[in-house]
């Protein structure tokens, strides 16, 4: 069959390389049992590139079934998929034939396969490398000839890596892999597809079919569609419902497209931060150690420039004073002189630059000692970082347990809990 009477068979419009690659290799696949796996964004049809290898295929006179495994619970999924016995579990009061056995001899296609949960993602393995699986609740090994075809608009690879994908299972899906093109990388076929789309609403309700001028066709072919042919097909029955006139410019079609678009990767909800309290606590305690070491490190910096040349202006040299005092106050210290003890603007030559330790003693420093200074590395231990920002919290707030634990970020209960962990009285 060649590829014209494909796309005709199956609704398919478009001419772009890449979608006549993706069709001919389902064309040359179907005639074996191999494998496939078709990859490709949300949208873009990859549930024809399984209709299109089953119906010209030998299995075409046999059962074809498409599951969507993202919408099976996982509590379910073995059983949909490989069956039961009666009892196996609550509710299992008749034995059940799964997908796999009454599928026997035909095709069953998985979409969204990496929303698989793991226990069956090894069953699913068994069935590809030995045609074997066993009911849920029973011990008796039972064959079956199924054709896979799997579909997935993630990155499995680097699921796999992460752990939550099965690699050896991975690369036998892979065995043929296909790769659907998104819309915006065939552009050619944007305005093709959208007056198909246009003539059949058209059909549908019973009105004349919208015309695109230069401008909105620039427009159309210019927007990204991270839906892909779905968000197209909706922006088509939109615009034959809602417009006024058949004639649309660039002005008309804007009202009908979304002022912003998003990130057109997928979004992996499970891959997102660690979940819960904690993990928010430990971003705040990252994010306010790290932005306390970079103030401290540019405050010493400001330090040695004072005591270098204290002939600054009197306004900087104050607010510089006010800004060290507040630090080293914040932090337990009670330093009252941080400049040498002169008036500002005078010179500083053969005279000796100390500054007053929180016991009140003077440290003489001399020109080795201004210029040359050390970094001390702070520690990094979370705990410690922790105690000393709820201290300072509470210092801060006059011992309010309420505004403190706004400050840090952290429920006013979960501030009491850390409290009485590390052994803080209520300041």
């Amino acid at each position: 069959m060649d590829l014209q009477s494909i796309k005709n068979r199956f609704g398919i419009i478009g001419n772009s390389p890449a979608l006549n690659f993706a069709l001919n290799t389902a064309v040359q696949v179907a005639a074996t049992d191999l494998t496939v796996l078709v990859v490709g964004e949300s949208g873009v049809g990859k549930e024809v590139i399984s209709q299109i290898i089953h119906a010209t295929s030998s299995r075409k006179h046999n059962l074809f079934i498409a599951l969507n495994c993202g919408a099976i619970p996982e509590g379910t999924i073995d059983s949909e998929l490989f069956g039961h016995e009666k009892g196996a579990f609550t509710g299992a009061v008749d034995s059940r034939k799964g997908y796999f056995e009454t599928v026997s001899g035909g095709t069953i296609f998985l979409d969204e396969i990496g929303e698989m949960p793991l226990g069956t993602q090894a069953r699913l393995l068994r069935v590809l490398e030995t045609g074997e699986f066993i009911r849920v609740g029973s011990s008796k090994v039972q064959k079956t000839d199924v054709r896979v075809i799997a579909a997935t608009n993630r990155e499995l690879l680097e699921f796999a890596e992460k752990g939550r994908f099965r690699q050896d299972l991975y690369y036998r899906l892979s065995t043929v892999p296909i790769r659907m093109p998104a819309l915006r990388d065939r552009q050619e076929d944007i305005l093709l597809l959208f007056r198909k789309f246009v003539v059949d609403f058209a059909e549908r309700y019973k009105t004349t079919p919208v015309q695109l001028d230069e401008g909105a066709k620039k427009l159309l072919v210019g927007y990204p569609f991270p839906g892909n042919v779905r968000e197209l097909k909706n922006l088509a029955e939109q615009i034959s419902v809602l417009s006024t006139s058949n004639n649309i410019d660039s002005l008309a079609l804007k009202r009908f497209l979304p002022e912003k678009v998003g990130n057109r990767m997928p979004m992996l909800a499970s891959d997102a931060a660690p979940q819960g309290e904690f993990a928010n606590e430990r971003e705040i305690l990252y994010k306010l150690f790290f932005d306390m070491k970079k103030d401290v490190t540019e405050l010493k910096k400001m330090f040695v420039e004072i005591l270098k040349n204290p002939s600054l202006t009197g306004s900087a040299s104050d607010y510089i004073k006010e800004t060290l005092n507040s630090e080293f106050h914040s932090n337990g210290l009670d330093t009252q002189t941080i400049l040498p003890q002169q008036k500002v603007g005078q010179p500083t030559s053969n005279q000796p630059s100390f500054i007053q330790t929180p016991n009140g003693q003077p440290v003489l420093l001399n020109d080795d000692e201004i210029y040359h200074h050390e970094e001390i590395e702070e520690t990094l231990n979370i705990m410690v970082v922790e105690k000393e920002l709820i201290i300072k919290a509470l210092r801060k707030h006059k011992g309010k347990r309420k505004d403190a634990s706004k400050e840090l970020g952290i429920s006013e209960r979960t501030l009491y809990r850390k409290l009485i962990e590390y052994d803080i009285d209520n300041l």
